[in-house]
């Protein structure tokens, strides 16, 4: 490195600015930084929009973003959900900047929904048709458990168990012969909302399946999309 008092005078302006230059810029680019609040604030929102539907008391813990983060600050955030999750259970939610330059990252949270749900009072013997007294309920995570377990009385009560289930057993669909909303072969339609969207399309069951219970579908296209049988005969799809 040259002394200053081998620079000219002129050497040593162009470095002095230079130095202040780089200063500027470094100050400039660490005062972009991403700040977390806004990031945690447009996740909460998003998710509570996304998990106002859902049944029982429902919570939402946000997991932090990188404080040394080296993203430019956004004036435009986007969340949204990765194709096929659903608000439930653990998750990565994307946030998407829009303005005034791209970038994408994803923020782990998780979601839980405390609700009743059903457990076997006793043992159950297969074939045995269910009763009340064979049942019981319990408080707890939904989210911790099955997609297809059952919360409601009228969904277990009078059906026949497939299987022996023994007792404080969590009772699920696939445990009870039901009655099938799907036949495999059947033409049925398919739906699926979000929010401010809803879609619908028909397509042929590739399996039978009760209500709640999964099934897939081939699209006319050729697609072969997965979701939940409902009552009526129609499909839901899985988001």
């Amino acid at each position: 490195m040259l002394s200053n008092r081998l620079m000219p005078p002129s050497c040593r302006s162009a470095v002095i600015s230079l130095l202040a230059l780089s200063l500027t810029l470094a100050g400039g680019s660490a005062g972009a930084q991403q700040p977390l609040p806004p990031v945690r604030q447009a996740v909460s929102v998003f998710l509570a929009q996304q998990t106002s539907g859902l049944p029982g008391k429902v919570g939402v813990t946000i997991e932090g973003v990188d404080p040394q983060n080296q993203l430019p600050a956004c004036a435009e955030l986007v969340p949204f959900l990765p194709p096929g999750t659903r608000a439930w259970g653990r998750i990565n939610v994307g946030v998407r900047c829009e303005s005034p330059v791209n970038w994408t990252i994803y923020v782990p949270a998780q979601v839980s929904v405390i609700g009743d749900y059903l457990v076997a009072a006793r043992p159950i013997r297969s074939g045995q048709v269910i009763a009340p007294a064979d049942l019981e309920r319990r408080s707890g995570d939904l989210a911790g458990e099955a997609p297809n377990t059952l919360t409601d009385m009228t969904q277990a009560v009078g059906h026949n168990a497939r299987f022996t289930i023994a007792a404080g057993n969590t009772l699920r669909t696939d445990m009870l012969r039901l009655p099938q909303a799907v036949r495999q072969g059947q033409n049925v339609k398919v739906v699926g909302t979000g929010t401010g969207f809803a879609v619908t399309n028909e397509g042929r069951a590739l399996n039978a399946a009760a209500a709640g219970e999964p099934v897939r579908v081939r699209l006319g296209s050729g697609q072969v999309i997965s979701g939940k049988a409902r009552a009526d005969g129609s499909v839901e799809l899985d988001f």
